[in-house]
């Protein structure tokens, strides 16, 4: 529509215009979605209707959220603004927290994870830390050996492929700090009893062999595993382990040597005799198998499983005797009990654990050439693990008949490193999803300018980059990362914020297209309508996560406050740095630049308001009058085309007298322009609109190309909103449906709560270890055939000489525990003080056979006295007294064991130090590892000092056992029970103690796990439920929402008993999670609804127009930054990971999309506001008062006229006419400003009959509205125009009058009041008069 330029304003308007500009951010545009949904539009408006009585409505909600809505206004008009400088600023600060991430840390360590803080477990882990140090535990390297066909390996081959592997094993050599490092200097080595003669300590050292626990004890090629390989004595050939017979080589000894009786002794007391000389060989035609061997003469295999049934021996048969459960697996037994078949075989090599490697090496000449500490002891032992892995491995191919895996702790790590490390690349692919996929939803195809890929894309960077630098704050804080962290965090956080992202955006989009928002307010307006919710939201979660903190677990904890601080990171992005975007973006839109690509201008947008302007033809520069209408056609005229009608279109024109509008023909040589000026060409303009910026057509001719033309239009334009309103939203309005939707819910919870039944504690290694990998092999193999652990009774600081009885007590109550590896005749493996005593009472025979051979006199012993004897004689002597240690008086009057079996408790230390000193072999096998350290007291007959050194108190102590055959969580969980129940006793009764091992560091946190994680989610819901009853003033809505977010995480538990899933720390940092997710699904539709006016049903539609497709985009995008842990390598990260959060993700969109707007149209709360006549809208609020204009000084050249010219002191309202007929009287107009619009509507009709008809044009020149520029193009005054009868063209003028109303405060501006009244007066006096003269 053209219009006239009427010129420059006058200075009195411009001063108000200015005044205007500085007062537009305090105005409020009425805004016809006001009227359904007041509160969300504007509160502080709906606050005033509320307060005047004018509606009903929660007044204390209304205050709170034009509070919130008011700091956000300002803080978006401050954005919009300075656009440039706060996203400058911002992605300044978010890059520059982003540094923290060269600092992350990730913490793999069981016991820092999931140990609780401040809980038992921690503190007997410290305990233990500090009794013997860190890394004093013997670590354990396992090869299992299963068949490759059959089912059974006991066989030949077998054992020799395994006898071939644990040699192999033997040999590994490392070079570490340019040093070698073979098995024997990293082994766990048995302890002799220390000598006087170092030749006899030296050679003891060279023979003493490596332990290794397995079946080739049971033969004569166990000798070969055992280490040194080989080594030279004076007088003797080689000697190997395959060759030696110890008790021969020392009876040989004696002859040179004059200790060699107590060396016999100690060997015959520990079990050692021949060594393997006298075992059968697997392969008796080994040339190196001994002729004492039992088939060596018969040349006939072994009874594989006769050898094997009650285990097997080592090389000291006192000590080390191996369970058969231990070194064989899944075996079949006939009715005698003998093994006949096995499908697996284990070994164990024991080595030192780094404290004990540190110790042992530190003062040795090997490592005084190198800076030796406890951490380079442990590099030692981790590559030597690496290597002992990588070489057991080795064995599987194809020439061999079966399967070997090797398995170390290192190992075991190093997954979990890679397992808790970030996959760049998949975490890359996810957001590269998000992109497209953001990019996609937000595009117009129809429309390059008012899409909005651009900020779509730009938004989903910021939110990464804000989860980075949340991140890098996170390790600057110094908080660890871990599993949790990184599988899940980059995830949530992402998908939490491009949910509030895509809502913003979408409001963004709504107020775009509202004439009724000033340009520079559009971004005020979308934070003061959106931030709401997502500030909500947001603080909802956040504060959730950190209440979650209370958690004990530290990975938990850590998860948590992770969490919270990318929530708080998101939430400052997408309210301030994200607005920003927008704001540019607002601008490329005002510029008419293309999306994405804004350094091109589009002309094409179909909703620029085209123009008709004259032509100038280049060609034919003479005027030509514009021929009249065609005259009619037979009865086989067909309409014109549509350039030639498109010539002939109307225009309609303002006069300058302010009459009425005329409308008239356009010229012949006129075309559509854009505003731009740029012309649009006839072929290609838009045949499918039909208003008044087209031309006439037959509008029953429809060819195929116009119906395809409207269809590509409605697809282009097809949006989730439209769906929502036109489709989905009428649909759960039916009865049938909300009863359907009732009941499905139903079901679903019934199938959740017998899932979340089947849920079961506990996580299998196998879980995240991946599938194809030999680690996972073992896992599994070992699980099934073995179920091998090594725990330990820790006793503590106690009296332990006058509490034996006890402490014996205490052992024996672990005869009960099934799975406890137990001797052959069914009692349990000695331990220290068993092994204690009964050296004593060795000694106390030997004491009184000698005694009474009349070997000892009044004031000592002869020389005839044996070793042992003096030794009790010593013993016999001491009193425990400091003050006077020694009483040899008592040498009669006391017993080392009395006949209970109580060792003599006066001296009970003083026999310790001689116990550990010298029977060392014993003491080292009952692993007791008694602390404090003894001094060393090593026994010489010939000496005649009698005092012996007092142990210190013990403070810590050891009782050893193994497990055997637990295969799943509940059998741990049950053995954890029992002997925590066992030693909880014991402890009540005055014996300090506690369980240490493997399953107790990583199953016992599965004993509380559940408590705790209904404590954080009772937490999180509860905080949930506060923040919303707080900040919407509306406990009921918040209660409706916590029963939805609960329903959620009974369905998601369900889902995952149902998948047959474990509950581990893991899925329970998913069920926090959850929280956090359903949130985001219900609360913008709760507030949407809450801020609408109507019938539930209409509350319920408006609530799911404005946030159904926000939603559906936020799950999209979540789900697509989650899809890429479909393809991970760990089916941990696939089944608990990927399917959950899958699964959550869906659940959550069901729960929110549809089961909670059908609880709302039935179950929700009343509205905000509420209209007191009409339920449907709000009634439209009073006028304010106008704010006083701030006029300017008037330029020095401005006129005497202007200077004398009354201005007004209020600027003009842009409050609508709509409001006159509903205002009081108090509320009387001062003042009318009508604003003229003229609009052209063009009709087609159909005449009746089809006679042709004549009709006759006005003159345009009679008219008194008409102007010469208008008159020339008109046809001639009273001129018959023929026109087809098909054809009937109606002109419609409709003017549009924008009223606003001013009302000043009474006696503000009395000039202007004063001048309207006399102007009154003149009216009526100059009525008065025209009256008169007319009478």
């Amino acid at each position: 529509m053209w219009l006239p330029n009427l010129g420059p304003p006058p200075p009195y308007e411009q001063g108000l215009t200015m005044a205007s500009e500085r007062k537009k951010r305090s105005n409020k545009y009425l805004d016809l979605e006001y009227l359904n949904r007041p509160s969300w539009v504007n509160a502080k408006v709906a606050y005033k209707q509320v307060r005047k009585g004018k509606a009903d409505g929660n007044r204390y909600a209304l205050w709170v959220r034009k509070n919130i809505q008011r700091y956000l206004y300002s803080i978006g008009c401050f954005i919009q603004l300075h656009c440039g400088k706060v996203l400058f600023v911002g992605l300044l600060l978010l890059s520059l927290c982003c540094v923290g991430l060269k600092s992350v840390q990730i913490e793999t360590d069981v016991q820092k994870l999931w140990v609780e803080e401040g809980g038992r477990l921690e503190k007997e882990l410290t305990y233990t830390k500090e009794a013997i140090g860190a890394g004093s535990d013997i670590t354990n390297q396992v090869v299992i050996q299963t068949p490759k066909v059959g089912n059974n390996v006991l066989t030949q081959e077998s054992f020799k492929q395994h006898r071939d592997a644990l040699v192999k094993a033997s040999e590994i050599t490392v070079t570490m700090f340019d040093l070698q490092w073979k098995f024997r200097d990293l082994c766990y080595l048995a302890q002799f009893p220390m000598f006087e003669d170092s030749l006899i300590d030296n050679t003891l050292e060279q023979i003493l062999p490596c332990v290794v626990m397995s079946p080739l004890d049971c033969f004569w090629e166990g000798a070969q595993v055992l280490g040194p390989q080989n080594f030279h004595l004076s007088g003797f050939v080689q000697l190997r382990w395959i060759n030696l017979n110890p008790l021969e080589l020392v009876q040989k000894m004696k002859e040179d040597f004059p200790d060699g009786d107590m060396m016999e002794e100690v060997l015959l007391k520990s079990g050692i005799s021949s060594g393997y000389q006298e075992k059968p060989c697997i392969d008796p035609t080994d040339p190196d198998c001994p002729d004492t061997a039992p088939n060596k003469v018969s040349q006939q295999e072994p009874d594989f499983g006769a050898e094997l049934t009650g285990g097997c021996y080592g090389f000291a048969t006192k000590y080390m005797h191996w369970d058969e459960d231990l070194i064989v697996g899944g075996v079949r037994k006939n009715q005698s009990g003998h093994i006949v078949r096995a499908e697996a075989l284990q070994s164990v090599f024991l080595l030192m654990g780094e404290s004990q490697m540190y110790e042992y090496w530190k003062k040795d000449y090997k490592t005084t050439g190198i800076d030796w500490t406890q951490e380079r002891a442990r590099m030692v032992l981790e590559a030597w693990h690496r290597k002992f892995t990588d070489t057991m491995n080795g064995f599987n191919n194809d020439t061999m008949t079966d399967n070997m895996y090797g398995f170390s702790m290192t190992s075991l790590m190093d997954i979990m490193k890679e397992f808790s490390s970030i996959s760049i690349p998949r975490v890359a692919i996810g957001y590269i999803l998000m992109l497209f996929y953001a990019c996609v939803t937000l595009l117009r195809w129809n429309n390059v300018i008012q899409s909005q890929s651009g900020i779509g894309i730009a938004g989903v960077l910021l939110v990464a980059l804000a989860v980075a630098a949340g991140l890098g704050i996170c390790s600057i804080l110094g908080i660890a990362f871990n599993a949790s962290t990184t599988q899940i965090i980059p995830f949530l956080a992402l998908g939490l914020g491009v949910n509030d992202m895509f809502l913003i955006t979408h409001t963004y989009a709504e107020n775009a297209n509202n004439d009724n928002i000033p340009f520079k307010e559009q971004t005020a307006e979308c934070l003061k309508r959106t931030g709401t919710t997502v500030l909500l939201t947001s603080v909802s979660n956040m504060l959730a996560f950190f209440s979650a903190v209370i958690i004990p677990i530290p990975a938990l904890r850590v998860f948590c406050i992770q969490a919270g601080i990318l929530i708080l990171f998101n939430l400052v992005a997408v309210l301030l740095i994200y607005p920003a975007i927008c704001s540019l973006d607002l601008k490329r839109k005002k510029n008419k630049r293309v999306d994405v690509f804004c350094c091109f201008e589009s002309y094409g947008d179909n909703n620029t308001v085209i123009e008709l302007q004259p032509h100038i033809n280049v060609h034919d520069p003479v005027d030509r009058e514009l021929s009249p209408p065609p005259g009619y056609s037979p009865p086989s005229y067909h309409p014109p085309p549509y350039s030639d009608l498109l010539a002939r279109d109307m225009i309609a024109q303002s006069s300058t007298d302010g009459g009425h509008a005329q409308t008239v023909l356009a010229p012949h040589e006129g075309q559509f322009v854009t505003r731009c000026g740029s012309p649009i060409p006839f072929s290609t303009y838009d045949t499918a609109n039909n208003n008044s910026r087209q031309c006439l057509t037959d509008g029953d001719t429809v060819t195929c190309k116009e119906r395809f033309a409207k269809l590509q239009k409605a697809c282009l334009t097809t949006s989730l909103t439209a769906l929502a309103v036109n489709k989905y939203a009428p649909f759960l309005q039916k009865t049938p449906v909300k009863v359907f939707t009732s009941i499905f819910f139903i079901v679903i919870l019934i199938i959740g709560i017998w899932g979340t039944a089947q849920v079961k504690d506990g996580l299998d290694l196998t879980d995240v270890v991946p599938r194809d990998t030999y680690e996972y092999s073992f896992l599994e193999n070992q699980s099934k055939y073995f179920g091998f652990y090594s725990i330990y009774l820790v006793t503590k600081d106690a009296d332990y000489p006058n509490n034996q009885r006890l402490l014996r007590e205490y052992h024996r109550s672990f005869q009960n525990v099934d799975k406890i590896l137990k001797e052959k005749d069914g009692s349990l493996p000695t331990f220290w003080l068993d092994t204690f005593r009964d050296w004593l009472v060795g000694l106390q025979a030997a004491f009184d056979r000698d005694y009474a051979n009349g070997t000892f006199h009044k004031n000592g012993w002869y020389l005839n006295a044996s070793d042992d004897a003096v030794l009790a004689y010593k013993l016999l002597a001491q009193t425990g007294n400091p003050d006077n240690s020694v009483d040899e008086t008592q040498i009669t009057k006391t017993r080392l064991v009395n006949a209970e079996g109580i060792i003599y408790p006066p001296a009970f230390y003083n026999y310790l130090t001689v116990w550990i000193s010298n029977d060392g072999l014993a003491y080292s096998y009952s692993m007791g590892e008694i602390r404090p350290e003894t001094q060393s007291w090593p026994h010489d007959p010939y000496d005649m000092d009698m005092k012996i050194p007092k142990a210190k108190n013990i403070i810590y102590a050891q009782v050893p056992f193994y497990l055997s055959r637990l295969s799943d969580t509940e059998e741990i969980l049950d053995i954890v029970l029992q002997i925590r129940s066992i030693c909880d006793d014991f402890t009540s009764r005055g014996l300090p103690n506690y369980p240490s091992g493997i399953p107790f560091t990583f199953w016992e946190q599965y004993i509380k796990l559940r408590f705790y994680l209904m404590l954080a989610l009772l937490c999180i819901l509860v905080v949930t439920f506060t923040v919303l009853s707080v900040v919407l003033v509306n406990p009921w809505l918040a209660a409706i929402i916590v029963v939805i977010v609960s329903l959620i995480l009974v369905e998601l538990f369900g889902f995952m008993g149902i998948l047959g899933l474990k509950l581990s720390a893991i899925p329970a940092v998913i069920l926090i999670v959850s929280v956090g997710i359903g949130v985001e699904f219900t609360v913008h539709v709760s507030v949407g609804f809450l801020s609408s006016i109507g019938t539930r049903n209409d509350r319920m539609l408006m609530a799911l127009e404005h946030t159904f497709a926000p939603v559906v985009h936020g799950a999209i995008s979540t789900f697509l930054g989650i899809i890429m842990l479909a393809g991970a390598e760990f089916d941990f990260i696939v089944r608990y990971f990927f399917l959950v959060l899958t699964g959550l993700v869906l659940i959550g969109l069901l729960n929110g999309l549809v089961l909670l707007p059908v609880i709302l149209s039935v179950f929700g709360p009343p509205s905000e506001v509420r209209p007191k006549e009409n339920d449907e809208r709000i009634p439209t609020p009073s006028p304010e008062s106008s704010p006083r204009a701030r006029i300017r000084n008037l330029p020095v050249r401005a006129t005497r006229q202007s200077r004398k010219m009354k201005y007004p002191r209020r600027i003009p309202s842009d409050i609508s006419l709509t409001t006159i007929s509903e205002e009081p009287s108090q509320y009387s107009s001062t003042e009318i400003v009508v604003q003229p619009e003229v609009v052209v509507e063009t009709s087609l009709q159909q005449p009746k009959d089809g006679n042709s008809q004549q009709q006759t044009l006005p003159n345009a020149a009679d008219d008194s509205s008409s102007t010469k520029s208008s008159s020339k193009n008109n046809s001639p005054p009273g001129s018959i125009v023929s026109a087809p009868a098909t054809h009937v063209t109606r002109v419609k003028a409709t003017a549009t009058v924008k009223v606003e109303v001013h009302t000043p405060l009474p006696g503000t501006v009395p000039e202007l009041q004063d001048y309207k009244r006399r102007r009154r007066k003149d009216n009526t006096d100059s009525s008065n008069s025209d009256s008169d003269s007319s009478s």
